[in-house]
């Protein structure tokens, strides 16, 4: 729950630490090998490109799902952070219809395919409209309730009683506008309580994906109660971008290997005139 939310430079600091609170002793890695390969392969057919580190912060949020039902992935535009949930998405949805796999036989049997559920994703941009049209409104003259966009899609999604899992991704910056209202969904109870006195229970099935960029307004409160995945854009860098553009143009060995070469020199007039800065 801990590594996730650091920064690279952080995360020596975090392990000398645990190294002193608890000497000669070494931390377990887990192995998720069906779970790594199905994101390794997800990614290869998207045409990405399989960075460790990127892998890494897919599994890590798989680890704080399985810990919280309201998680935050919180990173600048290119750290990832889209791509994040959508390899894990995929990768569930995969080993959940692993039988018609046959890549990933071996690791059934060794490993088993239960805690994996196929995954539904509910996309809402909680600033492209306001908090009546978010949560809903009770207009006080006609004694009519109207339905928000998250009440609607929360509802329908409790109701389902079927095994998937059931997503919903806020994608937006967080403000005291929209999010305080949350944090009763947010802890233990997990409950969502409107203003005509309604109250939407989430079921295990179901839980909160916020993809932010910081969390610059947002209450101790807030941040306590979800779990953080912080994607930070230096890991990335800008070569698996470049890598996956040239990949699509593959036909022309010409072409790219033309590209690759004015990316290559370009790049480094780029780093020496930084550097004399």
């Amino acid at each position: 729950m801990n590594l996730p939310k650091l920064v690279a430079q952080d995360v020596p600091l975090f392990r000398g630490i645990i190294s002193d609170l608890f000497p000669q002793i070494e931390m377990p890695v887990v192995d998720y090998g069906a779970l790594q390969i199905a994101i390794e392969t997800e990614m290869k057919e998207a045409g990405l490109q399989v960075e460790p580190k990127l892998v890494t912060k897919v599994i890590q949020l798989y680890e704080s799902k399985n810990t919280r039902h309201g998680n935050m992935i919180v990173g600048r535009t290119g750290s990832g952070k889209s791509t994040c949930w959508k390899m894990l998405q995929a990768a569930m949805t995969r080993l959940n219809n692993v039988r018609s796999a046959t890549i990933l036989i071996v690791d059934i049997i060794q490993e088993g395919v239960a805690p994996y559920q196929k995954v539904n994703v509910f996309v809402i941009n909680p600033k492209a409209i306001d908090m009546n049209e978010l949560y809903g409104s009770y207009n006080l003259q006609t004694r009519e309730w109207s339905e928000g966009v998250l009440t609607k899609v929360m509802r329908a999604a409790s109701k389902d009683d079927k095994p998937d899992e059931k997503w919903l991704l806020l994608d937006g910056p967080v403000d005291t506008l929209w999010i305080e209202s949350m944090n009763t969904v947010l802890d233990d109870n997990k409950i969502l309580t409107l203003i005509n006195g309604e109250r939407i229970s989430m079921t295990p099935q179901v839980s909160l994906l916020f993809e932010v960029e910081d969390l610059a307004v947002a209450s101790p409160a807030t941040v306590s109660r979800c779990g953080m995945v912080y994607m930070d854009v230096e890991d990335l860098g800008w070569k698996p971008f470049v890598a996956s553009w040239l990949k699509k143009r593959g036909d022309d060995a010409e072409l790219v290997e033309t590209l690759q070469q004015y990316v290559t020199t370009y790049s480094m007039t780029v780093l020496i005139i930084l550097q004399n800065v």
